[in-house]
């Protein structure tokens, strides 16, 4: 079959000669109305010498501070590098060589081919997952790419694989943690993998997004989605008996929705059938505080990602230094080599995921006359599909593996989707949509911003004020999927949302508008955060322009503010409710409309800074002004906002109605046990608050819905407060919903054995798993731990919830997780005694303010800093922040060397040849 090259070309050459350079002073295209006036071309550009280790004489200082906090200082960004890459493999080599293996789509080799799709499609997990990847051309793109990519992306990426290389040799496989030791899928990485890995973490709430099933069953029709068994030389009959294949006359084997459950469930990196594009299992809360709200008029600011607690979306924090180039402490994926989300002498910024769209699905209206279903028109003109033959190797007990290969499927946007699997209202390929036979396919925002993942941040932790911070976006830079909160020492608040965002003409949105008033399944999707696009016509074309098809920097929601800059996972729109932002492409989410009850707890804390709600907790203390660490108590106050808007009516209710039984649906019983604990509780989520767990399955019933169960309709010009005002209570207290609510609570409490005036300690804890390989059976470390903190569904701010998923996040690792979980109770697991197991949520968290002196932050990685059950810190920040025990955030030399815990060393190596 012929073989079609889908990547999309590369971005113009004078933004990858911008970016590439490092420079942070290379002018704007002038589009920046908002501007600041403190513009400056920024620091010098870099020599040779800063980016690379002379002679590949690579060698750095690792200072090790309190909780694990490795400090690296080098002379050079790729022997800096160097040291990132061997502290991560130091405490978390697991992850990372997990990671690599899965971007390099080699899963099944090592691990197997996995559990099974369906019964009637006996192909393996680690198989769909492998083939998935290789169809999204991860590795192949990292090597054809790699020399392209800018001076420091290549020395800082060489000089990490290099770090990582020496941590390994040095201690040996079969030294390793227990999860991956002697485990051959750890083995010596080189630049180009590292590179393949962040290609996959630029997909992430996009491409990623169809590895479970929509890319691997999207196949003509009357084809068959099993791979096919290569004869090799020295194989068994055995080798392929595991990989029989399916019947394709079996309708069962195109039961589309059966299937997109199971991928969902089998692999918790996608999203399979998901029905709500926007939950991409990663949020955050982010506040910019400008000198109008702090103590001393420089910035402050609020950092806190919420992200799972095991596998390869765990947060590292580091320091990396070198002289007169960069000096950034903060804490990034595992595996990437520069911090994410931190701050240096000047200027600090955090991130949350954002409701932009990255992508566009397109169905295309297939050429009647092709009963192959591989021709489409457009613009009355036939267009082929394109076919690649893709091969895997998979592990099968022998001593060689099976090799299978399949044909995978590209239009000219990229890879061919099943969309009765993504959505059961779509049709399979070839079905009927829209009154046509039709087939999916999508283009991707994010296939060709990972070589920006360098030096987009190394550029912004470069700044020193916003002008120059601004200056990376403004280059057709790309954050990826998060949106962005700055604070600076002048007292400079910012917000932008500098996602990739595909960028459609007035036409295309006009036409969509039009296409989704009629189709209430194009409505659906776009609702759930996904744009369908008619592919039958090229006005439905991304606009290229200067930033490879995405909306440039001038059309990017962003504000500037002296006050406050904040965002909790809702659209750009209400960033600051007295500076409302519209009038930007619909792709990036939402507008006028309601907002998520942990936005409406954060702006509650900002604008009224003095008052602690049901905690003891002043946001800003008695003045109303903020410091960095009256932020941080801030968030471990576990206020929650429907507790300080229903609490009181609900207590109300449940004395008038005494003894009454009230009616569940099901039944009858009295609420009274329950409504004495509610009594007793101190509306907060603390791990002494006795009855905080009634509020929570109470609300978890009641789900408020919008604005029906409210007397108060929503208000656009009041969204922080609107709707509000429970409807008046029936007459007849049996009869009240409030009440039916909790009543069905209890009944589920009591099915878990969890008593009602427990302490939240004691039935919501922390279990860390201890080191199992892949296909192995997860086993706990140590006691479980007191977690405070609460969910969503309460309208909590410090959010903190269960993970259900039986292996770590991204990985095939097995983790300790509940068994089953009661439905409407916020995960509570069905396993009487066990309570509420967390293992999501705030992780890597920080209050930050500028002295006189630079930055002073306070914070912790809520989970440590290692994955090894072995470490020394495995723990011991997760006993802190049980404890609401933060750490100060060293960042001054003076400061590190005083630590009482400091450990230092000098770790030395020779590059690859470059």
């Amino acid at each position: 079959m012929k073989t079609f090259d889908w990547k999309r070309p590369l971005v113009a050459a004078t933004v990858s000669l911008c970016l590439g350079a490092g420079l942070i002073g290379c002018s704007s295209d002038g589009s920046d109305d908002d501007r600041s006036n403190n513009r400056d071309t920024g620091p010098s550009s870099l020599s040779d010498s800063q980016i690379n280790a002379p002679d590949g004489q690579l060698s750095a200082t690792v200072q090790t501070t309190t909780g694990g906090v490795p400090h690296i200082t080098a002379d050079n960004l790729e022997s800096a590098a160097f040291g990132s890459g061997y502290v991560q493999a130091r405490d978390n080599i697991c992850i990372i060589a997990d990671s690599i293996v899965r971007a390099r789509g080699e899963r099944a080799m090592y691990y197997g081919p996995g559990e099974n799709l369906s019964p009637q499609l006996p192909i393996g997990v680690n198989v769909i997952t492998d083939f998935s990847y290789k169809a999204l051309g991860l590795l192949e793109k990292a090597q054809d790419e790699f020399d392209e990519l800018s001076a420091p992306g290549q020395a800082m990426l060489r000089g990490f694989a290099a770090g990582y290389n020496k941590y390994l040799n040095d201690t040996g496989r079969q030294n390793l943690p227990a999860k991956c030791n002697s485990g051959p899928w750890v083995r010596p990485i080189s630049a180009t993998d590292v590179y393949a890995y962040y290609q996959l973490v630029a997909l992430y709430a996009s491409g990623d997004q169809f590895t479970g099933g929509p890319i691997f069953l999207a196949v003509p029709p009357n084809t068959n989605p099993a791979p096919t068994p290569v004869a090799q030389a020295g194989a068994t009959a055995q080798t392929s008996s595991s990989f029989a294949q399916a019947d394709p006359a079996s309708a069962d084997v195109f039961n589309a929705k059966a299937l997109a459950q199971f991928a969902r469930a089998a692999t918790p990196e996608s999203i399979g059938a998901k029905t709500d594009f926007n939950d991409r299992g990663m949020a955050s809360n982010g506040w910019g505080i400008g000198s109008e709200m702090t103590e001393n008029g420089k910035g402050a600011l609020l950092a806190n990602p919420h992200f799972p607690y095991t596998g390869n979306r765990r947060l590292y924090q580091m320091q990396l230094t070198v002289p007169g180039v960069y000096n950034v402490n903060g804490a990034g994926l595992i595996g990437i080599v520069i911090p994410l989300i931190g701050f240096n002498e000047n200027i600090a910024w955090t991130h949350t995921v954002s409701t932009a769209q990255h992508f566009t699905l397109y169905d295309l209206t297939l050429d009647p006359s092709d009963s192959s279903g591989m021709t489409y028109i457009k613009d009355g003109e036939p267009k082929k599909i394109e076919s690649k033959t893709l091969s895997i190797q998979v592990a099968n007990g022998s001593p060689t593996p099976t090799t299978l290969q399949r044909e995978f499927y590209f239009s000219e946007y990229g890879p061919m989707l099943a969309g009765n699997v993504i959505n059961e209202n779509l049709p399979a390929w070839g079905g009927q949509f829209a009154g046509r036979a039709s087939a999916l396919t999508y283009r991707d925002a994010n296939t060709e911003t990972a070589r920006q993942v360098v030096d987009q941040w190394l550029n912004m932790g470069r700044a020193s004020n916003l002008a120059q911070f601004k200056q990376p976006f403004q280059a057709c830079g790309s954050v990826l999927w998060v949106n962005t909160m700055y604070a600076d020492d002048s007292g400079q608040a910012f917000y932008i949302d500098g996602t990739s965002v595909p960028q459609l003409s007035q036409g295309a949105l006009q036409a969509f508008q039009a296409r989704a008033t009629v189709n209430p399944v194009v409505a659906g999707l776009f609702d759930a955060g996904v744009t369908l696009l008619d592919g039958s016509r090229s006005l439905n074309d991304w606009i290229e322009g200067d930033c490879d098809g995405r909306v440039p920097y001038a059309g990017a929601p962003k504000l500037e503010r002296r006050d406050y800059v904040q965002n909790s996972n809702d659209s750009y729109w209400a960033t600051n409710p007295d500076a409302f932002l519209t009038g930007f492409s619909p792709l990036y989410g939402k507008t006028n409309s309601i907002l998520s009850p942990r936005t409406r707890m954060g702006l509650k804390m900002l604008e009224n800074p003095t008052d602690p709600g049901r905690s003891t907790v002043a946001p800003a203390g008695s003045d109303g002004k903020f410091t960095g660490e009256e932020i941080i108590k801030a968030l471990y106050s576990n206020r929650a906002y429907y507790a300080e808007t229903l609490l009181d009516e609900l207590r109300t209710r449940c004395t008038n109605a005494g003894d009454t039984a009230i009616n569940t649906g099901s039944g009858s019983r009295s609420v009274a046990a329950g409504c004495a604990a509610l009594a007793n509780w101190d509306g907060v989520y603390d791990v002494n608050s006795t009855g905080a767990h009634v509020f929570r399955v109470f609300m978890a019933d009641y789900d408020p819905s919008y604005p029906a169960q409210f007397s108060v309709a929503f208000d656009p010009a009041n969204p922080a407060t609107t709707p509000s005002t429970p409807n008046a209570a029936p007459s007849n207290p049996a009869q009240d919903p409030m009440l039916a609510s909790l009543a069905r609570g209890l009944d589920r409490l009591d099915q878990g054995n969890i008593a009602y005036d427990a302490r939240l300690g004691d039935v919501q804890r922390v279990q860390q798993s201890a080191g199992t390989r892949p296909n192995g059976t997860p086993a706990p470390s140590g006691s479980p731990i007191e977690w405070h903190g609460n969910q969503n569904l309460e309208g909590g701010f410090n959010i903190v919830r269960p993970d259900v998923n039986a292996v770590e996040d991204g990985t095939r690792y097995p983790r300790v997780a509940p068994a089953d979980t009661l439905a409407n109770t916020g995960d509570l697991s069905s396993t009487p005694n066990e309570g509420w197991l967390i293992g999501y949520g705030t992780s890597w968290h920080f209050g930050l303010s500028f002295g006189d002196n630079g930055p002073e932050g306070y914070g912790l990685i809520s989970y440590s800093q290692s994955d090894d059950a072995g470490s020394d810190h495995f723990e011991d920040q997760d006993q802190r922040y049980s404890n609401k025990n933060y750490r100060k955030l060293l960042y001054r030399q003076a400061d590190i060397a005083a630590d009482p815990n400091l450990e230092s060393e000098t770790i030395e190596a020779t590059t690859a040849t470059r």
